[in-house]
């Protein structure tokens, strides 16, 4: 079967950009069918949108010649603080502090603003002779064979591979064609995120500050403005959501506190639902699921992009050994590979945010009092709390290539 392409990528937003560059680092020919069209979703101006980066996914956007170009934008975390309390009351006496000092590394991980990551990503690609990028057109259908996969676009254009990506977040229709399923839940909980003003610099610390109704993050921008993720129940954020900005800071304001002086928003406000979108297999015949399209996670830990990173480096890497091998990289055996990395890695990081946010999302006096020993104790014995510290570093596990530096 001769193919058009070598790999498919179905999905514009960032995973699939991504992909297809590491993808053509790997020397595979590649079509980025981008639905939404990337530069249509590119704010040119400051709209709040931004992205906790583990120290592993800078690695890997450096390796792809991205962090360059994007490090005079991005904030480094250097600290993290995390305690449980009340709002308005202030943090319990008990906390847990991890300091980038205690790894060789360096900083656990930056901010980075959607308005800088996104256009980088466009660029790359338009750069990039190994990409074609198919804007305004979907993946409509798919027929996988023996040699290779079929797409139908909704223009009615047909391409050929020899494996299709699946990028198209927790919708993801290539995955439902391909009779994969995948468990859900509800936590009945929504995250408010915005951005703010602040008198007071933050010294690139990052807050996550645990109260009853679910975790509030205060993350660092560069200046003196952080990013705000802030749970809410579903019912609750609902009406703080229909709030007038005045308003809507005046219920922000006894959760976040004074320690950073006065705060002001700037940017767009956002809501999501929160939820667990887990696919009970990451591959089908000649389709694999990246990102979103094959899990989603509560934001506790600001992992869920992150992991999609580890499953793009992954699977960039099983191509490129394949290639090298002689191997049909659309095949199953090497797609099984994939999956087994990937995905016992990916349910282990679903089960610790969900026991996270279950435990830390309550008033029980018992679960309190335990919880907050528990990270005075983390934050006192130093080889348990540096390995927390590489954790969010996502230096652990078996790191791809691309993440290794």
């Amino acid at each position: 079967m001769n193919t058009d392409f070598d790999i498919l990528i179905s999905g514009g937003g960032l995973n699939g950009p991504l992909m297809a560059l590491a993808a053509a680092q790997a020397g595979l020919r590649t079509a980025l069918i981008d639905g939404d069209g990337m530069d249509a979703q590119t704010a040119r101006d400051f709209d709040g949108r931004a992205y906790a980066l583990a120290l592993a996914s800078v690695r890997m956007l450096r390796a792809l010649g991205l962090w360059s170009e994007l490090a005079p934008h991005a904030q480094p975390m250097l600290d993290i603080k995390a305690s449980d309390g009340h709002a308005g009351q202030g943090p319990a006496p008990l906390w847990l502090h991890f300091d980038h000092a205690e790894i060789e590394e360096g900083p656990m991980g930056y901010m980075l603003e959607d308005r800088y990551l996104r256009p980088a990503l466009l660029a790359a690609v338009e750069a990039q002779a190994q990409i074609t990028r198919i804007s305004g057109a979907q993946t409509q259908d798919h027929i996988a064979g023996p040699q290779g996969v079929s797409v139908t676009l909704s223009t009615g254009q047909q391409l050929t591979g020899r494996l299709l990506i699946c990028a198209e977040g927790r919708a993801a229709p290539s995955a439902r064609r391909a009779g994969i399923n995948y468990m859900r839940w509800e936590y009945g909980q929504t995250a408010l995120v915005c951005a703010i003003d602040h008198d007071a610099p933050h010294h690139g610390i990052a807050h996550q500050f645990f109260m009853p109704a679910g975790p509030l993050a205060i993350l660092p921008l560069p200046g003196n403005r952080s990013s705000i993720v802030w749970s809410e129940t579903a019912s609750t954020a609902t009406a703080i959501n229909a709030l007038n900005d005045s308003d809507y800071l005046d219920v922000l304001r006894p959760r976040f506190g004074d320690f950073l002086g006065d705060i002001r928003l700037c940017g767009a406000r956002f809501a999501y639902p929160l939820g667990v979108n887990f696919a009970q297999a990451f591959y089908a015949d000649r389709l694999a699921l990246i990102g979103d399209a094959a899990h989603g996670m509560h934001p506790i830990a600001g992992q869920g992009l992150n992991a999609g990173l580890r499953d793009i480096a992954a699977l960039a890497q099983l191509l490129e050994e394949g290639k090298q091998r002689g191997e049909d990289i659309g095949s199953t055996q090497l797609l099984r590979r994939y999956q087994e990395w990937r995905r016992f890695d990916v349910a282990s990081l679903i089960f610790a945010t969900d026991t996270f946010n279950r435990l830390f999302s309550n008033d029980n006096p018992l679960l309190r009092l335990g919880r907050d020993i528990g990270m005075g104790l983390v934050g006192r014995i130093a080889p348990l709390r540096r390995g927390f510290i590489r954790e969010a570093a996502g230096l652990t596990g078996d790191l791809p290539r691309l993440m290794r530096g």
